[in-house]
């Protein structure tokens, strides 16, 4: 099938339109949650927002051949505004979920059945990232909820994500004593982005 004539290409825009979307939508919420002192929610929704970039990247390098053009695409594309930092979590991982489950699956379907073998891998292969991303907005919705995202059951290692001090203890200190920092800003080690 020629490219400019398939329905993946529009799926490619949809999806670079889709990506580019969440980027912003969790920028935008990373600055929610920074207005609450939660700086590692505020953390997890920007180092999310750049992988949806670069995935945004993928899906408009795939699109190269048609340089100069315009590609006219239909799409639904979520509002979320919210001023509770769960509620933000929680849109946030429906959506990923929906990409999951429903969106690329089928474009990855569609680019198989047209003969862009590549492109489906693509969208196969970040749908699953995608799964990733629900899982990570959905454990922090719930740790926020359930009052535990600072305190444990049991006793634990916290980093503060500004110095990476490591308190031990069943509750994030209220304060970093290195820098000072407010307990907004730990995380259980566990949790934490390049740890063990």
């Amino acid at each position: 099938m020629d490219f400019k004539s398939s329905r993946t290409k529009e799926n490619l825009m949809r999806a670079f339109a889709g990506e580019s979307q969440a980027r912003n939508r969790y920028i935008i919420s990373a600055r929610e949650a920074k207005k609450s002192n939660l700086y590692v929610i505020e953390a997890v929704f920007e180092f999310t927002a750049k992988q949806e970039e670069a995935h945004a990247k993928v899906y408009y390098d795939c699109l190269k051949e048609l340089g100069g053009q315009n590609i006219s695409i239909d799409g639904n594309y979520p509002v979320d505004i919210y001023e509770n930092t769960v509620d933000l979590l929680k849109a946030a991982a429906h959506n990923e979920m929906q990409e999951y489950e429903h969106d690329y699956r089928q474009f990855g379907d569609i680019a198989k059945e047209e003969g862009f073998a590549r492109v489906s891998s693509l969208f196969y292969g970040i749908a699953e990232i995608e799964k990733t991303h629900s899982n990570r907005f959905s454990q922090f919705a719930d740790l926020l909820e359930n009052d535990k995202l600072f305190i444990n059951d049991v006793e634990t290692e916290w980093m503060c994500l500004n110095c990476g001090f490591i308190y031990k203890g069943t509750k994030a200190p209220e304060m970093c004593p290195i820098c000072k920092h407010n307990k907004g800003f730990f995380i259980r080690v566990e949790l934490a982005p390049y740890s063990k």
